[in-house]
């Protein structure tokens, strides 16, 4: 499975083609541990493996890698299909003595594959920008699955429920229906973040003209972005920080909020996978890599002639990219979201 979050989201059309295709397989997904609760709830998890967590003893790092590797191999996996493009992913498949190891060609790590596949959007400038989830559906088609699709796919728990809505409750919050959740960080970098006293000023905009309850969740790490957008606030708002939701507990959150206000990052694909309202500021990312069919989002971005240049930290003396997206555009689309949703 990949190592982000919104790519292990989409991600999804692929894994319910997979065991639509192999209904009498024994299918089993490798992935980081902190993303399992990304896909909790799914008939997919049935059977996982975690990635050894790095630590500081590498000696005893290397000696759980190697038990690791030696319960993969094991298992005897006839067919290992790779969805991140690593050169790591496919040594590890060679490893474990994977029979089959299909993956893109690319990266240096052709002759660890029994079954490479061309990289659909390889040029001689780079790597033309397309759809992830079709990135994944070539590789879904390869091994005679139906074209997987876009139509992303997540599911919640009941623990998810009840985190969440204890949370909810202790802030006098009773309707998740009247709230704007804002999601302002992104864990590639400083670029992708908007302003947090842009958010505020929305954020304080819409509680102030809809009514609507602000709900600010950030991620581990995150928590001095949010508590920045609390203090811009003039409205009051909820700080979910101590401690933050767990992955599971906003997967819930968001798809049963009105609307969902963040930043280009793994929460915004909850937001699609379960069709709640969007708006999402773009600043040095490229669009075309998550697009999907998915209605309801409002994309507020700026063209500029820098960009996108996908780099975790601006550069430049001044972030065009993020600092011409103005306070009026992200509420104006907004209000476009909440009033198409009634």
């Amino acid at each position: 499975m990949p190592t982000w979050v919104g790519d292990v989201v989409m991600a999804t059309p692929f894994t319910q083609s997979l065991f639509q295709r192999f209904p009498d397989a024994r299918i089993e997904l490798l992935m980081y541990r902190h993303l399992h609760a990304v896909l909790q709830g799914s008939p997919w998890v049935q059977d996982c493996h975690f990635w050894p967590k790095k630590q500081d003893d590498k000696a005893a790092y290397r000696a759980e890698y190697k038990l690791f590797v030696q319960s993969l191999r094991a298992r005897r996996f006839q067919l290992a299909v790779l969805l991140p493009n690593s050169i790591r992913v496919a040594w590890l498949a060679f490893r474990i003595g994977a029979r089959r190891r299909v993956g893109y060609n690319r990266d240096g790590r052709g002759l660890l594959l029994t079954d490479r596949l061309a990289v659909p959007n390889k040029s001689s400038e780079g790597y033309t920008p397309m759809p992830l989830v079709d990135y994944y559906s070539g590789l879904a088609e390869f091994i005679g699955c139906a074209a997987s699709g876009d139509q992303l796919r997540l599911y919640t728990t009941a623990a998810d429920e009840e985190e969440t809505r204890q949370r909810l409750q202790q802030a006098g919050i009773d309707d998740p229906a009247r709230v704007v959740v804002v999601c302002p960080g992104a864990n590639f970098g400083a670029s992708k973040c908007w302003p947090p006293e842009r958010f505020a000023a929305v954020a304080d905009r819409l509680a102030g003209t809809r009514q609507m309850q602000v709900v600010i969740s950030p991620g581990p790490g995150e928590e001095p972005l949010a508590q920045a957008i609390q203090d811009a606030m003039q409205q009051p708002s909820t700080l979910l920080d101590n401690p933050c939701l767990t992955l599971g507990g906003l997967k819930w959150l968001i798809a049963n909020s009105a609307l969902l206000l963040g930043n280009d990052t793994g929460p915004r694909h909850f937001a699609r996978a379960f069709d709640t309202p969007r708006v999402t500021v773009f600043g040095p990312t490229e669009a075309r890599w998550t697009h999907t069919s998915h209605q309801a989002e409002s994309i507020v971005r700026v063209d500029v002639p820098c960009g996108p240049c996908h780099k975790k930290v601006c550069p430049l003396p001044r972030q065009v990219c993020m600092d011409n997206v103005t306070v009026d555009m992200v509420h104006d689309a907004c209000e476009r979201q909440l009033t198409a949703a009634g």
